[in-house]
């Protein structure tokens, strides 16, 4: 309990002093920092060129295509479960976009605000096939692999209370290393949301010799999020991700954006683009934000399927990150 009170005295200290006029800082210093992730494939992951790409890697591009006007201007902050509120308390960051999930604790006592879901997720298990396990529900007396300082080591607790099971539990502090230790045979089970065992099967020696077990344990809405006490720049990041979630919802695409801009007869489509309306005087930027971002970085469908869709080494499949018209929960409040 002294420790979360720490945390919460140390949070309002730090959205008090505050951090509003972000939207100033970036644009003087010409950069937007964004805080990802060390190292989690189809999120946020730096190649062999040090060239970052992934799902959260592209909402910090799209961010800063809308704001500076090039989705190249990003310095990307990469930071492990433990250091991530702080680097955004603190403003080392200007947005922290590193599969996080959106919980109350986080969402009032960090002094942050989340500014949407771009990924609904779930907490899983991974086991090598080899030891025949069908179901979590066989996982008594099994030790785990986890990375310490996220949602996952709670939820844990609470699964294998409710069923009466025991465990033991190994932590890490970046994926990397749990990773490492599951291959390594450190470990019986990898448990973290069902995207990081994805992410974490392709980096096996042979991913077939393991297999996602059904069970999902926990709700995992994943997001960005921004500091609070700057309500344009919270605005902001916030209408950039439901911008390129309408843009997939109303068939606007990288590739013909240019073209819905000059000819579409739709008034959403309209208003998104700049075209009519105020929407990106709203939130204090230009008129043609929005636009750029979808341009420069792509629609939420394309985003999702360039880096962890059914095509990529991840293979996922859309599920609840379908739009709401096709069967998913993906949803964005209307551009009017």
């Amino acid at each position: 309990m002294k420790k979360l009170v720490r945390i919460s005295v140390i949070a309002a200290l730090f959205a008090t002093a505050s951090m509003a006029g972000t939207l100033d800082d970036v644009k003087k210093a010409g950069v937007l920092k964004c805080g990802v992730n060390t190292g989690l494939a189809g999120f946020s992951e730096a190649d062999s060129k040090g060239n970052w790409r992934g799902l959260d890697v592209d909402y910090c591009r799209a961010l800063a295509a809308a704001v500076l006007g090039d989705a190249s201007k990003v310095k990307y902050v990469p930071l492990n479960a433990k250091e991530r509120f702080t680097a955004l308390q603190s403003g080392e960051i200007d947005v922290l976009s590193r599969n996080t999930t959106w919980t109350e604790t986080r969402d009032t006592t960090l002094g942050i605000n989340f500014v949407g879901t771009d990924y609904y997720d779930g907490q899983g298990f991974m086991v090598p096939k080899k030891l025949g396990v069908k179901s979590a529900k066989e996982l008594d007396g099994a030790t785990l692999c986890i990375q310490a300082g996220t949602t996952t080591e709670m939820n844990l607790a609470d699964y294998f209370k409710a069923n009466g099971m025991k465990y033991k539990a190994i932590t890490f502090d970046t994926n990397e290393q749990v990773d490492k230790a599951f291959f390594a045979g450190r470990c019986d089970i990898l448990t973290t949301d069902q995207s990081g065992l994805y992410a974490a099967r392709t980096k096996a020696a042979d991913p077939s010799k393991y297999v996602v077990l059904p069970e999902i344990i926990s709700k995992e809405p994943l997001g960005p999020a921004v500091r609070q006490g700057d309500d344009q720049w919270f605005n902001i990041a916030k209408w950039t991700l439901n911008a390129l979630i309408t843009a997939e919802e109303k068939g606007v695409t990288s590739k013909n954006v240019d073209d819905m801009a000059k000819n579409s007869k739709d008034p959403e489509i309209r208003r998104l683009l700049g075209v009519e309306g105020t929407m990106g005087k709203n939130v204090g930027l230009d008129a043609d934000a929005f636009k750029r971002e979808i341009k420069q970085v792509g629609n939420y469908g394309e985003i999702f399927e360039r880096n962890v869709g059914v095509n990529t080494p991840l293979k996922i499949k859309r599920g609840l990150n379908q739009l709401w018209s096709k069967g998913g929960i993906l949803y964005s409040p209307p551009f009017r």
